[in-house]
């Protein structure tokens, strides 16, 4: 009997409180427009909204000293004031696809209630039944990138010229504070409270409701005004704003059609090298419709490909990948082989699990790669020849040089792959092993779903990978590494390393960093990235 009833009152409050409450403010809404239209001198004087200047004509210099508060919803994010992409990402990367299936179907819905019912449906939606450790790590490797991706170039300039920074925001608090502390710099975060229970949310609001963001800054600040307020043109947003001793306004103009708005890379407060999830675009409702209406063609074309490159001929495979739109650039040529028996090394960027897939078809020649760690799927469908490792250096660099003698070996010395313009540290094992080294500069494009994942199912990569409509690899093979620069030139093995490393970021267009497969996993999942063997346990 207890569900029932909660269902009921569930249902009681669906349609008695938030259609009734909906259909009650619209009417208002439309009662005092005809009041304003029939009376043009109320509708010109008090109802006008006090003019406050853009965001780019607030100067930065001696603001050291100085207290900025505003939102990240319509002015730190060059988005527009609905927030349902970020939620829908939770949904997707914290929750489930059925989530987020659901959310997608309430978006017609959302578009006829105001901004307060907006919110609370999506985080009932959203939050229902999310278990607290999945908002956590979606906070920390999912939304980041997209939090900066759409940064306001000219409010983060005004922001970061302060001294201390406080942030009101109406959206769940658990969604942006951990962005904004730790890639902001932040002081404090004052947002909307979630209910939890037992490490779960309940996708109710604590009792506190929503945010009102003048309110919580009365509270906050008591008597003293902060020195600067940032605000959008919105005009929920003036009487917030007008609340501090400076006040700005990022408007539309500011948001989207300026292309200098547009945060550079460059710029950004901390580099983005490590980032988590599946979806690899900002999911606005319509881009989420068109990746649920690809979703059962993306499912037939990965297995097309899949079987395509497991079991036909190179060329073939070739022909019919990118006739399926795969696109394949190919970059240099097959190196000769000396006249010594031991095979050649090949040194490859790690972008995707199947980088020696690839390096193998486009060379057009069997090749053997050696992994730290792949699932037995990706190893069953893999077509080339594929060797564990076990972490043991003595033990791995005897495998290694056993497979050297029987052909030609794929190696990934970064360890994991890396998504961003970045090559992390390169294990130097392998450049003790072979005198013949062959650098690879691997990159990928994916436009709908990433091929990685270090918290996810990772025997699902190359299905993944492959659902994109069209992913494209680009393999370029450079130059046999001169024997004067390897270790038998009497070159240290670090040296060799650190001269591949940086000759394929040259090649790239990337960075080099000091990074390593345990930096990635601890900011990612929170571990060290190794998987146990049970059996070897005693």
């Amino acid at each position: 009997m207890v569900f029932p009833m909660v269902l009921f009152k569930l249902a009681d409050w669906i349609l008695y409180q938030l259609l009734a409450n909906s259909c009650y403010r619209a009417a208002r809404k439309i009662r005092n427009y005809g009041f304003l239209f029939r009376n043009p001198s109320l509708r010109s004087s008090s109802q006008q909204p006090p003019f406050y200047p853009r965001v780019t004509k607030c100067a930065l210099e001696f603001r050291g000293s100085e207290t900025l508060v505003c939102d990240i919803n319509g002015t730190l994010l060059r988005s527009d004031q609905s927030f349902f992409p970020y939620f829908m990402l939770v949904a997707f990367e914290g929750g489930s696809i059925f989530r987020s299936f659901l959310l997608l179907l309430s978006s017609p819905l959302l578009l006829v209630l105001d901004h307060e019912l907006r919110l609370r449906f999506m985080v009932f939606i959203t939050f229902c039944g999310l278990r607290l450790k999945d908002m956590d790590s979606v906070g920390r490797a999912v939304l980041p990138k997209f939090f900066l991706e759409n940064l306001n170039l000219h409010a983060y300039e005004v922001l970061a010229s302060t001294g201390r920074r406080v942030v009101f925001t109406s959206v769940p608090r658990v969604m942006v504070e951990g962005f904004l502390k730790d890639y902001l710099r932040v002081d404090d975060v004052v947002g909307t409270e979630l209910q939890s229970v037992g490490g779960y949310f309940t996708g109710f609001l604590s009792g506190s409701g929503l945010l009102v963001k003048h309110r919580a800054l009365k509270e906050y600040f008591g008597e003293k005004k902060p020195d600067i307020g940032l605000g959008s043109s919105c005009l929920h947003d003036h009487l917030f704003i007008s609340l501090c001793k400076e006040a700005y306004v990022v408007n539309e103009e500011d948001r989207k059609s300026s292309a200098s708005s547009v945060m550079p890379r460059e710029k950004y407060p901390k580099p983005l090298v490590f980032h988590d999830g599946r979806l690899a675009f900002l999911p606005t409702p319509f881009a989420t419709l068109a990746m649920f209406l690809w979703l059962p063609l993306g499912i037939i074309l990965a297995i097309f490909r899949l079987v395509v490159g497991i079991f036909l001929p190179y060329k073939i495979a070739i022909f019919l990948g990118t006739w399926s739109g795969v696109n394949i650039r190919v970059k240099g040529c097959n190196p000769s082989r000396s006249a010594k028996r031991t095979g050649v090394l090949y040194v490859c960027s790690h972008r995707t699990l199947l980088d020696p897939v690839f390096l193998s078809t486009s060379l057009e020649k069997p090749l053997t790669a050696v992994t730290y760690s792949l699932s037995k799927m990706s190893e069953f469908i893999a077509p080339i020849r594929t060797v564990r490792l076990t972490r043991d250096r003595q033990q791995d660099g005897d495998t290694m040089q056993r497979l050297l003698s029987e052909g030609d070996l794929v190696v990934c010395p970064e360890g994991t792959t890396c998504r961003e313009p970045y090559l992390l540290r390169f294990s130097s094992l392998f450049a003790e092993l072979a005198d013949e080294i062959v650098p690879v500069a691997m990159n990928t494009h994916v436009s709908m779903f990433y091929g990685t994942t270090a918290s996810g199912f990772k025997c699902l990569d190359p299905i993944f990978f492959l659902m994109n409509p069209s992913p494209s690899y680009h393999v370029q093979v450079l130059g046999k590494v001169p024997r004067e620069l390897t270790c038998a030139g009497g070159r240290s093995s670090w040296e060799v390393a650190n001269h591949i490393q940086r000759q394929l970021a040259d090649a790239l267009g990337f960075e080099c960093t000091t990074l390593t497969r345990k930096d990635k996993y601890m900011m990612l999942a929170g571990n060290e990235g190794v998987v146990h063997d049970e059996r070897k346990k005693p």
